[in-house]
């Protein structure tokens, strides 16, 4: 077993094609589709294959999507434990404009999961052996699922003696908020909410990280703030890692590359100032890639050198 693993309650298919216009009514005449894994724990591992290291990824899979994903990630070389589901794995699209160079995202809800199909997942990660080092929760909820799904997550974490990583939105995170996390990877719309303010400042956003701290929410937060780069918050520090400039083709897949390159670089032994500067570096690497794409090691490698010059 990898020191890494990493759990997707809803992973997806992400059948992805382009066309002239996206044009309402019309029948739009779309080039062969290209299908990739989707969901943020199977981002996460596939970063981190991209970037030298491994993991176990850890997902539902469900019907004739399920089976794709699975073939997927067969073809990727990826270390995966898929938990059977009745209901079929999503299928989500994505349109790239060629005359505009928009992108449309439509993404589905996902499987309805039974209640015995989440106790199964949670079982699964209790059984874990060898335990892993970190543990990383990732992405939406599937509908059916508690609020509260990730804290128990966290629970099955520290009975294992792992470090629990989240990274969700919305009730999820809300509801897994007070389970003892190692890490927190919130961006800022994300935290604005938790805190119940505007954040306007860089002092305001370490106050409410902090509180989090203080309240035995998480260990540490790191706030992601797209082109800012992150912030890294602890009971005794907090630092800025500005992310490099790059030119930018696509920003999708930054956040779960920041994460896959933080996690990987824990995993190495790298402190957690160079961790979250690794992070930053795999972020800003994926905005460099088309589409979907995730980050590439070299792009990622360089601009961490980069950063760690100008810390």
């Amino acid at each position: 077993m990898p020191s890494i693993v990493t759990l997707t309650l809803n992973p997806a298919v992400d059948k992805n094609t382009r066309v002239d216009q996206v044009v309402a009514e019309d029948k739009l005449r779309c080039e062969a589709p290209s299908r990739e894994p989707g969901g943020g724990g199977l981002n996460v591992s596939r970063v981190i294959g991209r970037l030298g290291g491994q993991s176990t990824a850890v997902y539902t899979s469900g019907g004739l999507t399920g089976r794709i994903l699975q073939d997927l990630l067969d073809a990727e070389a990826l270390d995966h434990t898929p938990l059977p589901v009745d209901e079929w794995t999503r299928e989500n699209l994505i349109v790239y404009e060629t005359s505009t160079d928009r992108q449309f995202r439509f993404g589905m809800p996902g499987p309805t999961l039974t209640d015995g199909e989440i106790d199964a997942c949670l079982n699964t990660l209790r059984g874990l052996d060898p335990a892993p080092e970190y543990l990383v929760a990732s992405g939406s909820l599937p509908p059916g699922a508690p609020d509260d799904t990730y804290a128990a997550v966290a629970e099955a974490a520290h009975a294992l003696g792992a470090k629990p990583i989240l990274d969700t939105s919305g009730a999820a995170l809300r509801a897994a908020m007070d389970a003892d996390w190692y890490l927190l990877k919130p961006n800022l719309r994300e935290l604005q909410q938790l805190a119940g303010d505007d954040l306007a400042t860089e002092a305001e956003r370490i106050d409410a990280a902090r509180a989090f701290i203080d309240r035995g929410w998480c260990r540490g937060v790191v706030l992601s703030m797209g082109a800012s780069g992150a912030l890294l918050v602890t009971a005794d520090r907090a630092a800025h890692v500005r992310s490099p400039t790059v030119p930018i083709a696509s920003r999708v897949g930054a956040g779960d590359s920041m994460v896959g390159g933080l996690t990987v670089a824990l995993a190495r032994g790298q402190d957690l100032p160079d961790a979250v500067r690794f992070g930053v570096a795999a972020g800003a690497a994926a905005v460099m890639t088309p589409g979907t794409e995730l980050c590439h090691q070299d792009d990622t490698e360089r601009l961490f050198e980069q950063l760690r010059t100008e810390a």
